[in-house]
């Protein structure tokens, strides 16, 4: 075992300080003032091998295969004293401070917090596993969030946890663990100092996390980070917000990706139409046109894998790359025929290959796969429908063949969007078997976390090959660090169960401060018996605000969850999945924002709410954008809801515009047909003022803005084409709102960009329930002023006071310009006139 007790020295190199132990080196960078690398070399050659990484501050061996995604920056200047007791780096943040035995490595920020401290005695360790071990300090009032995927309780003090993705449907969404992802990142906040900071463990290796479950009267409460292999490489991020950490992880990990729109839409979805006998194709347009004749807004279709089934001589099984011509007569066809009504298809592709697959001596011959660790033949494990293969991505030759098969079989029947599916290697039980990994070797077990990443890599070459403008839509179910960059995701086979819709939430939640702003939950839940009518009312209520909106399923009692399986509860779905689309602009703006920033679209409540420590533990309510809050009703049967209001914000409900104070917990009656959401005050949204119901065909006309002018906000409302890649360009528009609040209230819009909005209405919707303005002027013209209701409906332009909402309504053409609305309270004095 070892053990590192003792700095022997620490000294300055080329861009790193170089520690000195009893035991092992340990390079410690400062990569910018805020993150600051601490990488105990286990495995003695310090290798930079990275899949993950896309900042850099030197050269690493995958630097070729990232360069669209990597940068490389200068690390930050610091200074070095180096004393007899212990060595102090200073960093323009923050100080690193080295205590040289016994040893420990401990971080202050500029106000001189302890940020991290490691636990004497068992800071670093390699245990006689050869697992390497990390072990930090913590307090009782620390919580804990991120960990990627985990099912369960919003904060993690005190859990256990492991991290080995796994393909687990109908998985209990309160205690299976692991699920999908492996993202070795969480965030640590403490309840005292309203700091947080941000541990992203370098590592693809199996690993797990104890969060101060363990307890032992020889060392102070700590947590401990152990690794089946590869080297402790951490990034410690210093917030001193959760939004900063976010950002600064994400800069290491890359930004989320620029989807086209019609990701944001409903995704419809389920096992049981590819798995007709036949006429599967005809049967998925019958269900899409289905929609439109229920008047249910749609945008795309998931096709599972049934549509690769083939005769083999083990029965009829899943061939990935193949298509049943039985079940689907002209795929070119059927994919015209589904982009006529707007719909992007995404097929299920998966990278297992079953030994009864009619090409598999072909594949075979590529020299693609993941090898037996004995024997070095192909490496055989369990797969859907008996044993398979396993496409090794971390090969060059694996990569390059993979994309010509996926361009050849999928990509040219005429869709830019893929699923990649069951990528998460877990049903290879040899966990030595062999992978490429660029040259060198590496097992399986230690690689095979960022096979998925890898493989959504390829997928986003191949479609931009392939579809020379068009933004690759791609799905994937697996994840490592970084996936966000490729992908949208979801929480996997879920359960259908009031449990699963109520902690569904705190996994998306999760996934948002580990970068992953664009990802979901099965909405119906995908394993079990269909969802009862309100489980289901009340899931789609709460789906339609996560990123990806999919109702899947597999129902165990033969049944197939619709928008429509219950009729007497139809308008509920109806109302909720209109309002989805009307909220399209604002969503659309988030998720351009988090390609920008990597800050989440669905955001946790300690995180929009920092300041307030009663919002820690508050993993059912969330924030969406900076000025929405939503409290949606889990709970079988409920009349009430109890929602608790940030202190020191003010609150309107989203329908009646009544007002509430925060700090304050209130009791909020409930009906079926409830979506309980607040307009923070200070909140700016941009709503669709036409009714969207499919976003490749339609545009937004007209803009709904919806703001509470109680304090100065901005917003920046996003507009491109939605599809192609000409964003990137400067094709685009940004319209910068800034809100000035006050007796003269000030709207100015601010325009960037050269793309040409399809809006001409805007329609203003001002909350202010203390009175009525004096008057409105856009861009220095007064609008009329209307006392009557249909009168103002039928003018162009003007202004009206609704006494029912205490809101202002303003309307006029579009400028198309920068502009100012000025909309003043001022008092008038009728009487003295």
């Amino acid at each position: 075992m070892k053990l590192c007790k003792k700095a022997l020295s620490v000294k300055p190199c080329d861009s790193y300080y170089s520690i000195m132990t009893n035991c092992v080196e340990i390079r410690l960078w400062f990569l910018t003032d805020s993150i600051v690398r601490i990488r105990a070399g286990f495995d003695g050659d310090f290798a930079e091998e990275s899949y993950n990484l896309v900042m850099t501050a030197w050269e690493d061996r995958m630097d070729d295969l990232l360069k669209s995604y990597r940068k490389r920056v200068e690390p930050a200047k610091t200074t070095l004293v180096d004393g007899e007791r212990e060595a102090v780096i200073q960093g323009r943040l923050l100080k690193v401070v080295i205590e040289k035995e016994p040893f420990a490595i401990n971080i202050y920020d500029e106000d001189g917090t302890p940020i991290h401290k490691d636990i004497v005695e068992l800071g670093y360790r390699e245990d006689s596993n050869h697992r390497r071990i990390h072990t930090s300090e913590i307090s009782p009032s620390d919580c804990f969030y991120g960990f990627g995927e985990k099912s369960g309780e919003w904060n993690k003090a005190q859990k256990y946890m492991t991290m080995s993705p796994a393909d687990c449907m109908g998985y209990d969404p309160k205690e299976t663990d692991s699920l999908y992802k492996h993202i070795p990142f969480y965030i640590k906040l403490n309840r005292e100092t309203r700091k947080a900071a941000g541990y992203f463990y370098h590592n693809t290796a199996e690993c797990d996390f104890d969060m101060g479950r363990a307890k032992s009267n020889y060392w102070k409460m700590h947590s401990s980070y152990r690794a089946d292999a590869g080297d402790i490489d951490l990034f410690f991020i210093a917030g001193p917000t959760v939004r900063q950490v976010v950002e600064r992880y994400t800069d290491l990990t890359g930004k989320s990706a620029m989807l086209p729109r019609t990701a944001l839409g409903y995704l419809g979805s389920s096992m049981y139409y590819p798995e007709l006998d036949e006429n599967c194709d005809d049967a998925i347009l019958e269900f899409i046109d289905t929609t439109k004749e229920e008047d249910i807004p749609v945008d795309g279709f998931q096709l599972s894998s049934g549509y690769t089934q083939q005769e083999t001589k083990d029965g009829l099984r899943r061939c990935v790359f193949t298509w049943n011509k039985k079940r689907f007569k002209d795929p070119k066809q059927f994919f015209a025929e589904m982009k006529k009504r707007g719909i992007t298809v995404s097929p299920n592709v998966k990278p297992g290959i079953l030994l009864a697959h009619p090409d598999i001596e072909k594949i075979k011959a590529k020299g693609i796969l993941v090898k037996d660790s004995e024997s070095g033949e192909d490496g055989v494990g369990t797969w859907w429908g008996g044993p398979g293969v396993f496409v090794d991505f971390t090969n060059p030759k694996a990569r390059a063949e993979w994309k010509q098969m996926l361009k050849e079989a999928v990509l040219e029947m005429g869709t830019s969007s893929v699923w990649n599916d069951n990528c998460e290697y877990d049903s290879l039980a040899d966990k030595d078997c062999r992978c490429d990994f660029d040259g060198k070797g590496i097992t399986i077990g230690q690689i095979k976390a960022t096979m998925s990443n890898l493989m959504c890599h390829v997928t986003a070459e191949a479609i931009e090959e392939t579809f020379e403008q068009e933004r690759p839509f791609i799905v994937c179910r697996s994840g490592h660090a970084g996936i966000q960059r490729y992908a949208q995701t979801w929480a996997g086979d879920n359960l259908t169960c009031w449990e699963a819709l109520k902690y569904n939430i705190a996994t998306i939640l999760g996934m948002s401060l580990s970068g992953v702003a664009n990802q979901g939950a099965d909405i119906g839940g995908f394993y079990g018996p269909s969802p009862e009518a309100e489980l289901f009312v009340r899931w789609v209520q709460n789906g339609i605000f996560q990123p990806r909106f999919s109702v899947h399923s597999v129902n165990t009692d033969n049944t197939v969850t619709e928008p429509w399986m219950y009729g007497n509860c139809t308008e509920y779905i109806r109302e909720a999945m209109k309002l989805r689309y009307r909220m399209i602009p604002y969503y659309y703006s988030l998720m351009e924002r988090a390609h920008e920033t990597g800050l989440p679209i669905m955001e946790p409540m300690c995180s929009a709410f920092q300041q307030d420590a009663k919002c820690y533990d508050e993993g059912v309510d969330f924030m969406i954008g900076d000025s929405l809050l939503v409290a949606n009703v889990v709970e079988k049967g409920a009349s009430v809801r109890s929602i608790y209001l940030p202190e020191g914000e003010i609150f309107y409900d989203f329908n009646t515009r009544e007002r509430y104070e925060g700090g304050q917990t209130m009791e909020y009656p409930v009906t079926l047909g409830s979506i309980p959401m607040f307009v923070r005050g200070g909140g700016i949204i941009p709503l669709a003022l036409n009714q969207l119901n499919n976003l490749a065909t339609e545009k937004e006309t007209g803009i709904h803005l919806v703001c509470a002018p109680d304090k100065d906000n901005t917003f920046t409302l996003y507009e491109d084409d939605g599809c192609t890649r000409e964003y990137e360009n400067g094709i685009y528009l940004k319209t910068r709102i800034t809100m000035n609040a006050g007796v003269k209230t000030t709207l100015a819009f601010t325009h960037e960009g050269t793309y040409e909005t399809t809006v001409e209405d805007m329609y203003v919707d001002m909350i202010h329930r203390e009175k009525a303005p004096f008057g409105v002027l856009v861009d220095g013209q007064e609008l009329p002023h209307f006392l009557h209701r249909k009168k103002f409906e039928a003018a162009e332009q003007g202004w009206y006071y609704s006494q029912t909402l205490k809101s202002v309504q303003i309307k006029y053409p579009n400028p198309k310009k920068d502009y100012e609305l000025v909309v003043s309270f001022e008092m008038f004095d009728m009487i003295g006139m």
